[in-house]
C-alpha cells in the first residue's frame, strides 16, 4: 500500500504562482500519477497526468499554466501551477495507479484570491 502526502498549497493572488509536491511512502517508478483538484460544490476533475513513462497530459483549463512532473529517486510528483486563477481554488488531490489499485493523497487546499 502506498501512502501520498500532498503539501504546497496556500493563498496566492491571481496571476501568482504555486507548486504543489506529493511525496509517496514508497516507490513510485511504475506508477502512473495524477493531479486532481475539487472546488466547492463541485465534483473532483482531473487536472494533469504523468505515465511511468514520462508522458504528460492535461485538462483544457490548465494548458500552458501547470506543469507535472516526477522524481522517482524522491518518490515525488509535482505540480507547478503559474498564471493562477481564482477558478483553480480547490482542494488539490495526488492520486498513484499502481496496476489496478489507486492511492489517494488527504488533499491541500489551494486559494486564488486578491
Amino acid at each position: 500500500q502506498v501512502q501520498l502526502v500532498e503539501s504546497g498549497g496556500g493563498l496566492v493572488q491571481p496571476g501568482g504562482s504555486l507548486r504543489l509536491s506529493c511525496a509517496a511512502s514508497g516507490s513510485i517508478s511504475s506508477a502512473n500519477l495524477h493531479w486532481y483538484r475539487q472546488a466547492p460544490g463541485k465534483q473532483r476533475v482531473l487536472v494533469a497526468g504523468i505515465t511511468s513513462g514520462g508522458s504528460t497530459y492535461y485538462a483544457d483549463s490548465v494548458k500552458g499554466r501547470f506543469t507535472i512532473s516526477r522524481d522517482n529517486g524522491k518518490n515525488t510528483v509535482y505540480l507547478q501551477m503559474n498564471s493562477l486563477k481564482p477558478e483553480d481554488t480547490a482542494v488539490y488531490y495526488c492520486k498513484a495507479q499502481v496496476l489496478l489499485a489507486g492511492y489517494w493523497g488527504q488533499g491541500t487546499q489551494v486559494t486564488v484570491s486578491s
